[in-house]
């Protein structure tokens, strides 16, 4: 059967790979992931050991030289076995194609030949106390000092805030008149200044380690820039915000898949003893699993429309982006939704797995960009206005 992204017989080669990887580690540790808001330590050293990490890194550097297909049949995958694990991936994966783009950044090819090897796990630093879910627009800003850049930042709820191995992060450029002059530059967790706050204690994807990350006078050299100054809206809206999305969509569908296997599994295993029927001989119990898959092959097939736009350079592409993201966020949470209707009381204890799944499902829609931003966007797209005012 073909898959809905459309893979090539070596992108399918890769979610073979994550697929078993979410089965034999991810799943069984998800749990205990959730429980106790723990790092998968386990599943991302097998994401290592595997190539995955490098999946996206061009094989000139080392890594598999992989695209967005392929990125998001894996991504999805992971996220059917542990969507925390899947959330780390994916803003691993959009700060590597952030480092990738750079003409700026002087240790770039070595970064990425270390990301291609395992060896470096960075992640996404841009959301801030200030200006909240609008990442597009830091408060933050880059100041020259004594010859030098430094800066000082609120960063809000990093993924990886204290696993990673660097931060790509943004700010406003020296001088900056407006939100949009900012620029994208890369900081070592370990540098000077650098410091972590509280433990990630949220509702779902209690194991992705975000927490707030401040930058107190961190020196930021012209090396360390990953876009020119004042160029980092074209960083983060052209290369960061369409992995990021397509990412983050195909997480949706990976919660979407593991709730209608999980109903199905429960469906057809438990019943009724005085009648020897089972649950899946109750027509609306399976009205509400047909439309579970409806729902879920529906979003999926919106996000292989949209990478067939992505990758022929459609001009469409930017807009499908923003829908297929918001299409899947609505899909996870309908979803999950049902199925939690569909299994009934034995739904909300955890021996089903299925209300961790409904809670994983829930961290999408408030995650920037917002579904509400998604909409907002997509409407200023469809009119000809500009999406920033």
């Amino acid at each position: 059967m073909t898959h809905p992204y459309r893979l090539s017989e070596n992108d399918a080669r890769f979610q073979a790979v994550a697929s078993l990887l979410a089965q034999d580690v991810l799943g069984p540790h998800a749990a205990d992931v959730d429980a106790q808001a723990r790092f998968p330590e386990e599943s991302l050293e097998t994401i290592r050991r595997h190539g995955l990490l490098g999946l996206c890194v061009p094989s000139a550097l080392g890594g598999e030289g992989a695209g967005m297909r392929a990125f998001a049949a894996v991504t999805e995958e992971l996220a059917s076995g542990c969507a925390s694990t899947a959330m780390i991936y994916v803003m691993h994966v959009s700060a590597a194609q952030a480092i990738a783009s750079s003409s700026t950044l002087q240790d770039r090819d070595l970064l990425l030949r270390r990301i291609a090897a395992g060896d470096h796990l960075t992640t996404l630093a841009f959301s801030e106390r200030g200006s909240r879910s609008q990442f597009w627009a830091p408060v933050s800003r880059l100041a020259q000092v004594n010859g030098h850049l430094e800066t000082k930042a609120e960063k809000s709820w990093v993924t990886s805030a204290e696993h990673a191995d660097s931060y790509v992060a943004s700010g406003l450029k020296p001088g900056a008149q407006g939100p949009l002059e900012s620029t994208v530059y890369l900081v070592r967790r370990k540098a000077s200044g650098v410091k972590t706050a509280g433990r990630f204690d949220g509702l779902g994807l209690r194991g992705n380690d975000s927490k707030p990350v401040s930058f107190e006078d961190v020196k930021v050299s012209e090396g360390d820039l990953v876009s020119r100054q004042g160029e980092g809206a074209a960083t983060m809206l052209q290369v960061v915000l369409p992995w990021f999305s397509v990412g983050t969509a195909a997480m949706s569908h990976g919660l979407c898949r593991s709730a209608v296997a999980l109903t199905t599994a429960h469906l057809t295993s438990a019943g009724f003893q005085n009648s020897g029927t089972q649950l899946r001989d109750l027509p609306n119990l399976r009205t509400r699993l047909a439309e579970m898959s409806v729902k879920t092959e529906q979003s999926r097939a919106l996000l292989g429309h949209t990478l067939d736009h992505l990758f022929e350079g459609s001009p469409a592409g930017p807009l499908f982006v923003l829908q297929a993201r918001v299409a899947a966020l609505e899909a996870a949470l309908q979803v999950t939704d049902l199925a939690m209707k569909a299994c009934g009381g034995a739904a909300f204890s955890r021996h089903l797995g299925l209300e961790r799944v409904f809670r994983d499902a829930r961290a999408g829609w408030v995650m920037a960009p917002t579904a509400d931003h998604l909409y907002e966007f997509t409407g200023r797209a469809l009119t000809g206005m500009p999406l920033f005012a």
